[in-house]
């Protein structure tokens, strides 16, 4: 059983180094570029803020291994808090109130949270080149969010919603060639932040951008 053990160890040991450099060796930066621009509109999901319309866009670097690349893109939305976490603010006020007739009421209003997000995505793609492209991917995001509201203005709730914060992206989507240089693309995307978790839906249009010469 030891020797077993031991003879597993050694042979999972061994390749580590060659499996991790070949790996690496596949990854070449030298050929970033800008190769596309897609705009994209659709709608998000989350669990705190209604839903809303949001646009995106998103640029292309090409690819930094076989199947791999790299975009950068940035989005925007702006919801209202739902009605759950308006009802539960406005109890926890109504819990701290001295009333000794029962009858005070809160009412503050509505709150929106706008959201701005840029991203960092890397995808892979599982067939690069085709008329059809789906792919997978993961990133990071940082986030800006500015809170607003009739109630909360010039309090320090508006500046504990104004907020800069990061967060973790993952992504399904697909790519449709129309022409050598027009796409039609689908994507969905996953948001999970230490103040929000969304989803998002958009559909867009992607323009390559030819090289030099061609």
């Amino acid at each position: 059983m030891n020797a077993g053990i031991r003879l597993a160890i050694a042979l999972l040991a061994l390749p580590t180094p060659v499996v991790a450099q070949s790996f690496l060796e596949q990854f070449n930066y030298e050929g970033i570029r800008l190769t596309g621009i897609s705009a994209e509109v659709g709608a998000v999901w989350s669990d705190r803020l209604t839903t809303e319309v949001t646009p995106a866009l998103r640029f292309d670097f090409g690819y930094v291994a076989p199947r791999v690349r790299v975009l950068l893109g940035a989005s925007y939305f702006k919801g209202t808090f739902t009605q759950d976490q308006i009802v539960t603010f406005e109890q926890r006020l109504l819990e701290i109130i001295d009333d000794p007739t029962g009858d005070a009421t809160v009412d503050i209003g509505t709150i929106t949270w706008a959201n701005f997000e840029a991203a960092f995505d890397m995808q892979y793609v599982f067939t690069p080149g085709g008329m059809i492209q789906p792919y997978a991917g993961l990133g990071l995001a940082i986030i800006i969010r500015d809170g607003d509201g009739d109630a909360i203005q010039g309090t320090f709730v508006e500046d504990a919603l104004d907020t800069f914060s990061a967060g973790l992206t993952a992504s399904l989507g697909v790519e449709v060639r129309l022409t050598r240089s027009l796409y039609l693309l689908a994507d969905g995307r996953g948001l999970l932040s230490s103040e929000l978790r969304a989803l998002t839906a958009r559909g867009g249009v992607k323009f390559l951008i030819p090289r030099s010469g061609s």
